[in-house]
């Protein structure tokens, strides 16, 4: 088993009006989450959040703690949500198994000791996606089923937005302690997700675009609203958002993404818009 882990640092707003590509794209975008038995961690500094892939075949996985969270174990102060969009996989908490099935989710609370996430079937390995934040509260592990996803259908035809956002992660409930996770399906036709543009100055942010077919593209546009910057990915490739930027991204066809953040206010509501006229 192998795990790999890079760091990412705080960004500021006025110097990234002074990235070009390259530059741009080693900041925020996140382009290989998945490896066959290997675990992939991206720790950003700024928010001590935590964007990680894993995906079993041959082996089974354990999350161990990395040098920068300096713990004994990856759970000893943080909480986790797992999200898997693969093959059907298990995950094993402190012993107790749970099965997911594609985009079915798992949340694990504060302390728990060992984590293990393997493949039901080697031949459609599992791929886990996970987000995990800095947590205080400890709170009973999870499985959302798809039957209690809270779901609600925004957008429309006309805007080329209309989608259906799955609230796994949030506010409700005290289901977490700072982690809030949504899944976001766009309707056949709808490119668009975030339109018009918003932030979430309380909060960083991370997305994460799959079902998107080959030779298909995303283009996520960040930065501010006076000098936005556009970032294009293919599927399975995250970007990271600060809390600063702006959020909003269109594809060549329909696809889904996964919004993970972590920060002080997870109230849905909770976001900045911006008119189209504000954009340059």
């Amino acid at each position: 088993m192998k795990t790999n882990y890079e760091l990412r640092y705080a960004t500021n707003p006025y110097d990234v009006n002074n990235y070009e590509t390259e530059r741009l794209r080693k900041e925020f975008l996140i382009e290989k989450l998945f490896t066959s038995d290997e675990i992939n961690i991206i720790y950003l500094m700024e928010s001590r959040f935590v964007i990680g892939g894993i995906c079993p075949v041959k082996e089974t996985l354990e999350l161990e703690s990395i040098s920068p969270l300096n713990s004994q174990y990856f759970l000893e102060n943080r909480e986790i949500g797992i999200i898997n969009v693969g093959g059907i996989g298990i995950v094993i908490v402190d012993n107790i198994e749970y099965e997911l099935d594609y985009k079915e989710m798992l949340y694990v609370g504060l302390g728990k000791k060992q984590v293990f996430f393997k493949s039901k079937d080697i031949n459609q390995p599992a791929k886990f996606y996970i987000n995990s934040s800095v947590s205080n509260l400890s709170i009973n592990d999870k499985k959302i089923e798809k039957q209690d996803i809270k779901k609600q259908e925004v957008g429309s035809q006309e805007t080329a937005n209309y989608k259906v956002i799955n609230r796994l992660i949030s506010s409700d409930d005290k289901q977490s302690c700072q982690l809030k996770m949504d899944l976001i399906e766009l309707k056949p036709g709808s490119v668009w997700n975030n339109i018009p543009p918003q932030a979430h100055e309380r909060r960083n942010g991370v997305y994460f675009y799959f079902e998107i077919p080959e030779g298909d593209f995303i283009c996520h546009f960040t930065g501010v609203p006076e000098s936005t910057k556009h970032i294009w990915l293919e599927a399975e490739q995250a970007v990271v958002s600060p809390e600063w930027a702006v959020n909003s991204a269109v594809g060549t066809r329909r696809y889904a993404l996964i919004y993970g953040s972590g920060g002080t206010d997870m109230d849905y509501g909770d976001r900045d818009f911006y008119e189209y006229t504000q954009l340059k």
